[in-house]
């Protein structure tokens, strides 16, 4: 079997891989721009991308535009030619302003997630932009495509299809989390089944992206056989000399045992996959409270919320793993070395193609 190159509508990525957006401030333009030079598609996180901003914490919203405006513009900058996209969490509270800025500074591609998207196809209409919900499962995959056909008669550009070994926000609940997972290339055919007819009835392909938990290329070879257009990969572009995290928070990675990857659940009830360091262990005593609250994301009661969540992965990003929150894939304890984007994406080419070679 050969490896195409993923086609998002006129969007064409040599390789089948995206980075995974990875907020806050893990996934920004240097990232994104050395994976989009590679041949894959870069991401930008936009979660919080202004944290550096001065104005920050008095004036939320105006930093972030400002942070995700230079981002775009530094990514388009460093990769002209490369495919560039932004990740949006469907939850935060300037959704509909962070989303418009991205369409009008022309990204690529706009991922969302952790909730749906339901009228992210307003924003993008007559537009280049191309866009991608985040699902978990062919009921959710079917729920969004049949829902941005009724109401704009917009077919997904690709829909990427989230596994439950994921780092960061997940898509399932605590009790599926505790009982036997489902397994990402069985998630992938049933969201290739639940969109087939979409796409005969509409003459409209619909590449379907598998991502979490995906570590090696023989892991990005066995989606592909599953009919997978590409891969979503986060956790093992976190090693790398471009990723745009403090040094320590890359240590963390490479310094990771498996017993150190756990289930946490987020201000707004959203269960997550984090390193159990001082931080979390903090979050299992009774009766913590947040001091400030950014409003970022719909559903957060600062008046019950544990912790803020923003504050949390501030700290980590900026290098205070331990007293930060840090989140990880489940597979992050396999990360063991410092390599560059470069060497990481030839590496994934090598192992699958060596896997497709074996058959």
């Amino acid at each position: 079997m050969n490896i195409s190159e993923l086609k998002i509508g006129n969007k064409i990525a040599k390789l089948p891989i995206i980075q995974g957006g990875m907020g806050i401030g893990v996934s920004l333009s240097r990232l994104a721009s050395a994976v989009a030079n590679a041949g894959g598609i870069g991401v930008i996180s936009g979660a919080q991308p202004g944290y550096k901003e001065p104005d920050f914490r008095t004036d939320n919203e105006s930093a972030n535009l400002r942070g995700l405006e230079k981002e775009i513009k530094q990514a388009r900058s460093l990769s002209p030619e490369g495919i560039i996209g932004v990740n949006f969490l469907a939850s935060v509270t300037n959704y509909t302003d962070m989303v418009k800025l991205a369409v009008k500074e022309k990204v690529d591609l706009i991922i969302s997630g952790a909730g749906l998207p339901k009228n992210l196809p307003s924003f993008v209409q007559g537009t280049d932009t191309k866009i991608a919900p985040i699902v978990s499962s062919g009921k959710a995959a079917a729920t969004i495509t049949k829902l941005w056909v009724r109401k704009y008669d917009y077919l997904p550009d690709a829909i990427i299809v989230e596994g439950p070994k994921a780092g960061g926000h997940l898509g399932f609940s605590i009790e599926d989390l505790k009982g036997n997972l489902p397994n990402i290339k069985d998630i992938v055919k049933e969201v290739i089944t639940a969109v087939k007819d979409f796409e005969e009835k509409y003459g409209k392909k619909i590449p379907v992206i598998a991502a979490g938990g995906i570590f090696t290329g023989q892991d990005m070879a066995e989606c592909l056989e599953q009919g997978a257009a590409g891969v979503q990969m986060g956790t093992r572009f976190v090693a790398t000399e471009e990723c745009d995290a403090h040094e320590n928070f890359k240590q963390a990675y490479i310094d990771a045992k498996e017993e150190d990857i756990s289930i946490i659940v987020s201000p707004v009830g959203l269960p997550g996959r984090a390193l159990r360091n001082d931080f979390v262990k903090s979050l299992e005593k009774a009766n913590l409270k947040i001091k400030s609250c950014y409003r970022c994301l719909k559903g957060c009661n600062p008046a019950v919320a544990p912790y803020c969540i923003t504050d949390a992965l501030v700290a980590s990003v900026k290098g205070d793993v331990d007293n930060g929150l840090v989140f990880i894939g489940s597979n992050g304890y396999r990360v063991n070395k410092m390599t560059t984007v470069k060497e990481l994406m030839q590496e994934l080419m090598d192992e699958a193609n060596a896997y497709f070679n074996k058959k």
